[in-house]
């Protein structure tokens, strides 16, 4: 892909969500989706591998699918109330639709079973566009709607993208696989405190982007792609490794790290709205994912394998860890001190 042509898509993308974030009617929210749905498909099959035309093809439809779903509920709405704005959604079987658009754009459970396929044949720096910038649209849909969907349906879609995210990943040894369940698991506790407390689920969401990011970055200088090879990036990079393992165990959730900070919140404002077993079932379900990014946090640090790499420098790294990456990992690390500033921003 040339340079010029990049420069294209990525724009489009920025577009394409600055127009829907900051949309107050539904046509307009619906064309900021598509364009980011059309700038992203080029990224995901850029390398021409049968996997990842596969892996577009999967995201259109589903992308597609979803939009129509949204066009559909919005339409419904306005014929009934006369309402085109977001805040509007009052008719029932339109914020029902709405609900399973939004799952189905986002990866929520029962309709999460085409982004692990998709993050597997994207690359690296796609799948982190896959998990982070393209599911800011849909949540902001989610927080502007928040007021009228429907709390139970909501509750049970996100303990189950909590269990199914876990329960998934255990068995899994692509590391793209098991981020895109880390990210079906993350989105059950985004989902769950939506209809209480709408701020702590953006937040939540950007601390999970935040963590994503430094995650997939690494990964990417690093080069590994599943955990054997995960394995034998010590020898190359051992600080940066380091870093990711500290990154892994934030994303887990982990105190003192950044990570525990929306899981804290999430609990006590679930606790404060007398969910108190909801907040439990979904704290024990987080123990699930926590085995495999402990797993990971193990194959990436703490395990040196016998058998050797097939590099030739196998203690040199092409790529150096640049400023971004090391910016992202500190703040994925050390921002529980500052977590009143957080609230107080947000």
């Amino acid at each position: 892909m040339s340079p010029l042509t990049k420069l294209m898509f990525s724009l489009s993308l920025l577009l394409g969500t600055t127009i829907t974030i900051s949309s107050n009617h539904w046509m307009l929210a619906w064309t900021g989706l598509e364009i980011n749905t059309l700038a992203i498909i080029p990224f995901i099959s850029k390398s021409h591998h049968p996997r990842a035309v596969e892996a577009a093809i999967k995201y259109f439809l589903v992308q597609a699918t979803a939009s129509a779903l949204i066009l559909f509920s919005s339409t419904i709405n306005a014929q009934l109330t006369g309402q085109w704005d977001i805040t509007q959604l009052t008719q029932p079987t339109a914020s029902l639709l709405l609900t399973m658009a939004v799952a189905m754009k986002l990866g929520l459970v029962p309709f999460h079973f085409w982004f692990p396929e998709v993050m597997q044949g994207s690359p690296m720096t796609t799948a982190l566009l896959l998990s982070t910038l393209m599911k800011l649209p849909p949540i902001t849909i989610l927080f502007l709607t928040a007021p009228s969907l429907n709390p139970s349906l909501l509750t049970t879609m996100a303990i189950a993208s909590a269990a199914v995210g876990g329960w998934m990943g255990l068995n899994q040894t692509q590391i793209r696989k098991i981020l895109a369940f880390s990210s079906i698991a993350h989105l059950g506790w985004m989902t769950i405190i939506l209809m209480y407390n709408p701020k702590l689920t953006m937040m939540t969401f950007y601390l999970y982007s935040l963590m994503t990011a430094s995650i997939f970055l690494t990964l990417n200088t690093t080069n590994s792609l599943k955990l054997s090879t995960m394995m034998t990036s010590w020898t190359k990079t051992p600080a940066l490794n380091t870093s990711l393992m500290l990154a892994l165990l934030s994303l887990a959730g982990l105190p003192p790290l950044t990570g525990f900070l929306p899981k804290w919140l999430i609990i006590q404002e679930l606790t404060k709205q007398e969910m108190s077993t909801t907040a439990m079932i979904i704290s024990m379900l987080s123990l699930l994912g926590l085995f495999f990014y402990l797993r990971l946090a193990y194959c990436s640090t703490i395990t040196l394998p016998p058998n050797t790499t097939n590099f030739m420098k196998q203690w040199y790294s092409n790529k150096p860890t640049n400023t971004p990456t090391a910016a992202l990992i500190s703040l994925s690390i050390l921002l529980l001190p500052l977590s009143p500033t957080i609230l107080t921003i947000t």
